[in-house]
């Protein structure tokens, strides 16, 4: 594992694509700070740059050094959450603009992956991460429905897990400042 996390960060660092397992699906991400790079995950998955991606962070201290403020309450979702659970995040800093949302949100993720989390520790930087497919194609249940066009994509894919059933894409959750909470995908 030492061995992906070390090659996965010099793509990373060089503004390249990974193509990586998750706490959920199998996941196409870059450096949340590098928009070039964010650029190339929009052309690859030919996926309008209005729709948002989401971002994985390793913990909570990472997720407050890019989130202005983290509402109380997203701790206690987080904390219970019984699935992987990602919560949209209102004035998002120290990422690259054109991964924050018009309304100036961010969909950030703490993963629970062991392999995603090592790689997230050792990145010290939060990455992107949207599913292994086309806009508008089905999400990849496992690493062999990922098309060719994914795959040779990407500069480098992480050789883990390969043969491990996907679960469902994570639930996600907006927060506002003001407590408001609303379901978005279950």
């Amino acid at each position: 594992m030492i061995e992906e996390i070390q090659n996965a960060i010099q793509t990373l660092k060089r503004g390249g694509l990974i193509l990586y397992p998750t706490d959920t699906v199998w996941g196409i991400g870059c450096d949340a700070t590098n928009a070039d790079a964010i650029d190339k995950v929009f052309a690859l998955k030919q996926r309008s740059e209005k729709k948002s991606l989401i971002c994985l962070v390793s913990d909570f201290k990472m997720l407050n050094q890019y989130v202005e403020e983290v509402p109380e309450v997203a701790y206690d979702i987080l904390k219970y959450a019984d699935q992987p659970t990602t919560i949209i995040y209102q004035n998002p800093i120290r990422v690259a603009t054109n991964l924050i949302a018009e309304d100036d949100t961010l969909a950030i993720r703490v993963v629970n992956d062991k392999f995603a989390k090592s790689l997230l520790r050792k990145y010290k930087k939060p990455i992107v991460s949207t599913s292994a497919n086309i806009s508008g194609q089905p999400t990849p249940k496992n690493f062999d429905e990922i098309s060719d066009e994914i795959l040779k994509g990407v500069d480098y894919v992480v050789n883990l897990q390969k043969s491990k059933k996907s679960a469902k894409p994570s639930t996600i959750i907006k927060l506002d400042l003001d407590g408001k909470v609303q379901v978005i995908r279950k």
